[in-house]
């Protein structure tokens, strides 16, 4: 579909406004004022703003080519050229395709030519250009919407798209679109695909109430000076923090590249789902998820020899 819209001079109000194609003889008039709508095609005129539209549905490599808005009147009517140029509403030969993850933020880069620098650039999902600035999840005009912001920087000719906190339906097909100064918009494609983050298998760790635990902590060796974590809770977008538990020390082995987690004084409470590491931004592969168990064991002869400070100790979690 598209909007052909051609305006006139005061005066002309009343006067029958039409489209035609060709040499606009009588059979080349696709429709006039005169009809709303005549096949694919319907017209409205604006009288307040002098300007009339029609519109043409149902697209076809035919429909391109030279139209004339016309306004009759006594002895020579009044024409107004119009080109029409019709592009496959596809896009594009090359994609660029962004990975990430569940619960992170991604941004996407969009490169435009410099004669753009001041015109609207915006972003949609999908691959039709025809209904993608119709459609979009952002502008630049807008700046923040929601889990999107657009960015543009001028001086390198690229405008950024961050997406904030992913999900697995975020993943798909989109446009960058920067708005053409007097031709088509111009499209840019991006294939993102968002992974799922469930899939960490878990270290399972058993420990006896009122005894010392000990949970070793790898990290990558980049993260040398990254703070270090501990949290609890099912889900590690949902887990607390207990690193300033007073029965909780965390101790850095930088040489190792991990941490050791100490939990004194352990009690049944303390069983749960744990996750300990260096990234705030929970890449995977640089945190790790700890089962816990922690149970009571009735004392049913006393010379065992158990040693009382520290009966649990649990320090190759890399294996």
């Amino acid at each position: 579909m598209v909007n052909i819209s051609c305006s006139y001079d005061k005066g002309y109000e009343s006067y029958e406004k039409y489209l035609c194609k060709n040499d606009c003889g009588d059979s080349d008039v696709l429709i006039t004022t005169l009809e709303s709508w005549k096949n694919k095609y319907r017209i409205h005129d604006d009288k307040t703003a002098r300007i009339f539209t029609t519109t043409i549905s149902d697209l076809h490599s035919a429909d391109a080519g030279k139209y004339w808005c016309g306004v009759t009147r006594t002895g020579k009517d009044i024409y107004t050229e119009v080109k029409l140029k019709l592009v496959p509403d596809s896009c594009c030969d090359t994609v660029t395709k962004v990975q990430s993850y569940e619960g992170y933020s991604e941004s996407v880069s969009c490169p435009y030519e410099s004669r753009y620098h001041n015109s609207l650039k915006y972003i949609c999902r999908g691959n039709r250009p025809s209904t993608c600035l119709q459609q979009a999840l952002i502008t630049s005009d807008t700046k923040q919407n929601g889990r999107f912001r657009l960015d543009d920087d001028k001086v390198s000719g690229t405008f950024t798209v961050t997406i904030n906190s992913l999900t697995r339906n975020d993943s798909g097909s989109y446009l960058c679109g920067v708005q053409g100064n007097s031709d088509v918009d111009v499209f840019s494609a991006v294939e993102l695909e968002v992974e799922e983050w469930c899939c960490v298998k878990a270290k399972h760790i058993n420990g006896i109430v009122g005894n010392l635990l000990l949970l070793q902590c790898p990290y990558p060796p980049q993260h040398r000076n990254n703070s270090k974590f501990l949290c609890k809770g099912d889900q590690r977008n949902k887990c607390t923090d207990i690193s300033m538990d007073q029965r909780v020390t965390l101790q850095d082995d930088a040489a190792s590249s991990s941490f050791t987690v100490r939990i004194r004084y352990s009690d049944v409470h303390d069983t749960g789902t744990y996750w300990c590491g260096s990234d705030p931004q929970w890449r995977v592969g640089n945190y790790t998820k700890i089962e816990l168990s922690v149970v009571t064991v009735r004392c049913v002869t006393c010379d065992i020899g158990v040693s009382s400070n520290i009966y649990a100790l649990f320090s190759d979690l890399k294996s």
